[in-house]
């Protein structure tokens, strides 16, 4: 249950104001049509979180306990540091609906994602968990609370919301977490 909550709770903080939150606004504006958006955002979540959790549980057998500390506590610090910059959609390129609402959201934000600091720190939760399952399900619940309401509220959520202090809380968990793995905390 730890597993889930921690990769839930640093997921969703860790979206907000992410390109991928960005992109889930944009989409909601443009094709109006929420639950194919929500579906394809949930389908590509899963897919890539799964991939990333088996590559943390993968590096997390091969690699020695030792190393493995301190390569996940100076991950989770440069998670933390790499949270407090805020993203931004970097073009504006319109997608044509070729492949419907759901194909055009699955497909930008699987390949969106790819990389991204929610997705990178799915691989450092899977390696530090040992329920690959708990962590790819926390981390897609935690993508999911911030995105529908995203797509669902659009544009009066992101002008709303304090994204700095949203930024500082997450930096401040995974500075927290990196820590604490330094140190032998939890393990």
């Amino acid at each position: 249950m730890e597993a889930f909550l921690v990769s839930a709770g640093i997921v969703a903080l860790a979206e907000i104001g992410d390109k991928t939150q960005l992109l889930a606004l944009v989409l909601a504006a443009k094709f109006r049509k929420p639950v194919p958006i929500i579906l394809g955002i949930l389908v590509a979540t899963l897919l890539n979180h799964a991939l990333a959790g088996a590559a943390g549980a993968w590096i997390s057998a091969v690699i020695g306990p030792t190393a493995m500390r301190w390569i996940l506590g100076i991950s989770f610090i440069a998670m933390g540091a790499w949270t407090l910059i805020p993203d931004k959609i970097g073009d504006d390129k319109e997608t044509a609906p070729r492949f419907g609402v759901f194909g055009t959201t699955l497909l930008a934000f699987f390949l969106l994602e790819m990389g991204d600091k929610t997705q990178i720190a799915t691989v450092a939760l899977a390696a530090k968990y040992t329920s690959l399952i708990a962590v790819v399900a926390g981390t897609t619940f935690g993508m999911m609370l911030a995105n529908v309401p995203a797509v669902l509220l659009g544009d009066v959520a992101a002008k709303k919301l304090p994204m700095r202090l949203v930024h500082g809380i997450a930096a401040a968990i995974f500075f927290a977490l990196g820590v604490s793995v330094l140190l032998g905390f939890g393990s």
